[in-house]
């Protein structure tokens, strides 16, 4: 690996130290470079190496090009590669004032080792060749679709789904462009292993499957550093940021720091998971309240002060009173978005504008009554009343008034207004209380019926045959998206 401070490159034409017969090509001397140079891997690679095939490393102490050139000639820098590189025991990066390193140059060995460019035995003799890859493939060279063909062979031979999984991540880890075109080829198969219902039962197990990192983990332990650990990150040119507490995962619960991308950490309450061996995070009981709040307030300025006003902030399975409230808390400061109240609105909404068209009329025409009085719950019924206003010019509240939710205690009323998490409050409508789900169906009489609760087994054929009874023809919608 080649580090560099983010300041210059060396470009003197030797290296003090250095008195191999290899060119200035193979020694990895950069004629002339400017400071602003930026050196894609592949090319790099083909341009720093020793005959072994070693990629050089360079400690850069120089801040301007005419300073590097004096220094050179006064000090030894440290040329070092292999082994010790590898376990980061080399001089070439202590006391830099900035780090990560801008550039990273990987070897051919690495090269197969770097998930997102390696090829594997697809490489063609060229690409080995060009590489630095003679010797370390074997010699065929199958194409991609025999290589897919294999690997499927060897994931039909698991039984168990989570094996399967396991395999998945694991082809992730190694080559990544095996593991999107066996997903697009076998899309059908391998959906429900690599996402619901497989990927809830491996978010539960994590601990005990976890093998290296895949993502960003900012605990309680990180406040006051949060910056410090986003630049850790390699990549730079970030647009989209999706982060968890894992309070709420897949309609699972708490499941603490075992879910990715960036996982804020903030402990857990699951008792299951404080009393596992084998769980990866704190190992305390959830922070709430103050502590909380500057953590993710912490978060969110660093977000910004390290990726631009423009990233967007994904805010993904968050409790639905922490939801609700760092989406009204930075809509107005950040690029934000939460999936669950406004991703799963948007798809519901735009499924009942395509039934619209069959059925005839506007929304305005039809009684909505939803299962479930979550987030998603909330979000869908907030998105369909906007759209209501817009199309009619009613008031808001006007809007919602056609809208009807039932919850775990049965339909939302406003005799239950002082119990209510305030994000429930606009929906609860004067209506004598209402215990179950055929009960409401039977009393609204809705025309659109949409589930959006976790709890199985809810749209039972008495469901549906009150339904019937009502509309000719209906609007049913039962979303599993997030279900186990």
């Amino acid at each position: 690996m080649i580090s560099l401070s983010r300041s210059c490159f060396l470009n003197k034409a030797s290296i003090a130290g250095l008195s191999s017969p290899l060119s200035d090509r193979q020694r990895g001397i950069v004629r002339r470079a400017p400071c602003s140079l930026k050196i894609k891997a592949a090319a790099a690679a083909a341009s720093n190496r020793d005959r072994n095939g070693t990629v050089l490393s360079v400690e850069t102490v120089a801040k301007e090009t005419a300073e590097a050139e004096s220094l050179v000639e006064e000090s030894q820098p440290t040329v070092v590669g292999g082994i010790r590189d590898a376990y980061g025991e080399d001089t070439a990066t202590e006391d830099q004032p900035v780090t990560p390193w801008s550039l990273s140059v990987a070897s051919g060995y690495s090269l197969l080792r770097d998930p997102r460019h390696n090829k594997g035995l697809a490489f063609t003799d060229k690409e080995r060749d060009a590489h630095y890859l003679l010797g370390l493939l074997p010699p065929s060279v199958p194409s991609q679709e025999l290589q897919v063909k294999k690997l499927m062979h060897i994931i039909r031979q698991y039984q168990v789904p989570l094996q399967k999984y396991m395999y998945m991540m694991d082809l992730q880890e190694r080559n990544e462009r095996l593991f999107y075109k066996l997903l697009i080829d076998h899309v059908e198969e391998m959906l429900p292993i690599v996402y619901t219902p497989t990927v809830g039962e491996a978010c539960q197990k994590y601990g005990s499957i976890f093998s290296r990192p895949q993502g960003l983990y900012i605990s309680l332990k990180e406040k006051g550093r949060i910056l410090e650990v986003l630049r850790n990150w390699p990549e730079k040119n970030i647009q989209v940021i999706v982060v968890t507490d894992g309070q709420r995962i897949l309609g699972l619960g708490d499941l603490g720091c075992q879910c990715l991308p960036i996982t804020i950490d903030v402990g857990t309450n699951n008792e299951k998971l404080l009393d596992d061996e084998f769980y990866i995070g704190l190992r305390q009981r959830r922070a709430t309240g103050q502590e909380y709040a500057e953590l993710l307030h912490e978060f969110m300025t660093a977000v910004k002060q390290n990726y631009g006003e423009r990233v967007l902030v994904q805010f993904e399975d968050f409790a639905n009173h922490n939801a609700f409230d760092l989406l009204a808390k930075y809509g107005t400061t950040h690029l934000v978005f939460n999936d669950d109240i406004q991703g799963t609105a948007s798809v519901v909404l735009s499924g009942l504008m395509a039934a619209l068209k069959l059925l005839g009329g506007t929304l305005a025409d039809h009684r909505f009554l939803f299962l479930g009085a979550g987030e998603a719950g909330t979000g869908i019924a907030e998105l369909i009343a906007l759209e209501i206003s817009k199309q009619t010019q009613m008031p808001l509240d006007e809007a919602r008034k056609n809208i009807w939710l039932v919850d775990s205690k049965g339909l939302i009323v406003e005799s239950r207004r002082e119990s209510l998490q305030h994000f429930k409050k606009p929906w609860a409508h004067d209506h004598e209380p209402i215990e179950t789900l055929l009960e409401a169906v039977n009393d609204i009489k809705p025309t659109v019926l949409i589930g959006t609760s976790g709890v199985g087994r809810t749209f039972t054929q008495e469901v549906v045959e009150a339904m019937a009874t009502y509309n000719e023809v209906g609007i049913t919608f039962r979303f599993f998206g997030w279900c186990i």
